[in-house]
């Protein structure tokens, strides 16, 4: 007997994408096909020949269809080492036909729990039972059976059912690999919705978000160039269940492959303007912003950013928060930069931005249901670390002004919109700003006061009446001094030093207002 060769085989799908296709190639082939539930009713509404797994085994399904494929006849069917002669007068004195091939997807257990509101009852009739068993018996015995879990290998398996009419060794054990795999990732998200279940007494509500064990699993959305420097190898890889506006669910219209960088910098940009109701425009450069801004338009938003720091914008990427227009491409055109992302682009837009083929077009979707999932994970030799993201405050209004003098309307519109571009700047950070507009940012420097010099600095334009926006403490009046004598006029920081008194105290020496949030917002 030639062991490659495929005589039998047992199909059971709940996603039943291809698998009429797959059928037909192995009833062409002679195949007997085993089948159940549905994908027996669907085969056999197509006139693919069958036999039911009930009348193979002589076993009516039961339980509600629990139990269905949970049978010496299939299982020993399966497992059995054709190589063995005591398992082969094992299956003969039973009367059980070697079953080569296994074709099995799973019920969607994730995608049911992740329904907003979902009984817990609904959910767990979602745990597949016979089906983990069928590929995990199926994948144990590699050597002797094929096992097929994903849609996306039916097209690769049929070729080579053509070709031999069986399945090599190797592509047999890079089955195997895809189907442990997929067992793996299935009993995780079982794992953690009975373990969030079990912390919220069953009721489905908030739950702590960290367990004594993570487990993660990304599918690899494609192999990139390199990592962040040419001589890095590195991969882009997605969440399984991914909802909502992302880098990683945006659909790319034009331009060169991205690169590990463009995608850190599409991220962070776009997380910036997602954090406004207004329309927003970001430019991104190494991870930071060197200029925001709202805009009635695109293109006003778009200006207004760039006017912040333009040598360093060029070469980044823009992040819109609103569908771009010709208007807005034109003028974005008009320089070189990386790549933009945007809910859309209409028609003219397009046209426009065809012209520079190199451009990156990345289209995400409404941005009204952008959101972070799970965790904030970072790598460090040995270990990970995990924590909640940082979301947007609720309000500054909400902290207390501690100057004699407090913000006016239009100092407490600039003192919003920088408390919301500063969470978005690497530590320490300082941002500069009017009421729609950044005009000085300082990332990233080791001391407060150089930040607040650097955003200084930066500024192209007088800052008198400016905001400023710092993501934390400031540790000595120093700072507060520098920002007064450029002009600043009003103030908002968590407050927490051991020298607040004095920090105050330069402020109302200086004339300042200075509201106190008591929530840093360090970004390393």
């Amino acid at each position: 007997m030639d062991p490659d060769r495929i005589r039998r085989a047992l199909v059971s799908v709940y996603d039943k994408t291809g698998v009429l296709e797959l059928c037909r190639l192995l009833a062409a082939q002679r195949v007997e096909i085993l089948s159940s539930g549905g994908t027996a009713r669907l085969l056999e509404e197509h006139g693919i020949p069958l036999t039911r797994v009930a009348d193979y085994t002589g076993m009516p399904e039961m339980l509600d269809g629990r139990i269905k494929t949970l049978h010496p006849r299939i299982h020993a069917g399966i497992l059995a080492v054709r190589s063995n002669a005591r398992h082969m007068e094992d299956l003969r004195g039973a009367g059980i036909e070697p079953i080569d091939l296994v074709v099995v997807n799973l019920y969607p257990f994730e995608q049911t729990a992740a329904i907003e509101g979902v009984a817990p009852a609904e959910a767990v009739e979602m745990i597949d039972i016979g089906g983990p068993t069928l590929v995990r018996a199926a994948a144990k015995n590699f050597a002797h059976v094929g096992v097929v879990v994903r849609p996306e290998d039916y097209p690769p398996v049929a070729d080579e059912l053509r070709r031999s009419g069986g399945l090599s060794l190797d592509t047999r054990r890079r089955l195997a690999g895809a189907a442990f795999r997929h067992t793996a990732a299935y009993d995780g998200s079982i794992h953690g919705y009975l373990e969030r279940l079990a912390a919220t007494d069953g009721t489905g509500g908030d739950a702590p978000p960290f367990p004594p064990a993570l487990r993660l699993e990304f599918v690899k959305l494609q192999d990139l160039r390199y990592g962040e420097n040419p001589h890095q190898r590195a991969a882009f890889y997605r969440e399984p269940l991914l909802g909502g506006a992302s880098v990683a669910s945006a659909v790319q219209l034009q331009g060169k492959e991205l690169s590990f960088n463009n995608i850190l910098d599409f991220d962070a940009a776009l997380a910036l303007v997602a954090d406004f109701a207004e329309g927003a425009c970001a430019i991104i450069k190494h991870g930071n912003p060197c200029g925001t801004a709202l805009g009635p338009e695109p293109r006003v938003a778009f200006e207004r950013a760039l006017d912040c720091d333009p040598e360093s914008a060029f070469g980044g990427v823009i992040a819109f928060n609103r569908r771009i227009d010709g208007r807005a491409a034109e003028v974005v055109a008009e320089q070189f930069y990386e790549g933009l992302i945007a809910p859309e682009f209409d028609a003219e837009a397009r046209a426009v931005l065809a012209k520079k083929k190199g451009l990156r077009l990345l289209a995400c979707g409404p941005l009204g249901d952008a959101r972070r999932s799970g965790c904030d994970l970072r790598r460090i030799a040995g270990g990970l670390l995990a924590q909640d993201w940082d979301g947007p405050d609720a309000g500054i209004r909400d902290g207390p002004t501690v100057t004699q003098r407090k913000p006016a309307d239009e100092e407490w519109a600039a003192l919003a919109f920088a408390w919301t571009v500063v969470r978005h700047v690497k530590s320490n950070a300082i941002v500069l700003a009017r009421r729609d507009r950044t005009v000085g940012i300082g990332a990233g420097q080791m001391s407060r006061v150089d930040s607040v010099r650097l955003a200084i600095d930066k500024a192209r334009s007088p800052l008198d009446g400016a905001a400023l926006a710092s993501d934390a403490f400031f540790p000595f009046r120093d700072g507060i001094d520098l920002a007064a004598d450029a002009g600043v006029r009003a103030i908002v920081q968590p407050g927490g030093s051991i020298r607040d008194a004095e920090v105050v105290a330069a402020a109302d020496e200086r004339g300042l207002a200075m509201v106190c949030t008591g929530r840093r917002h360090f970004r390393h």
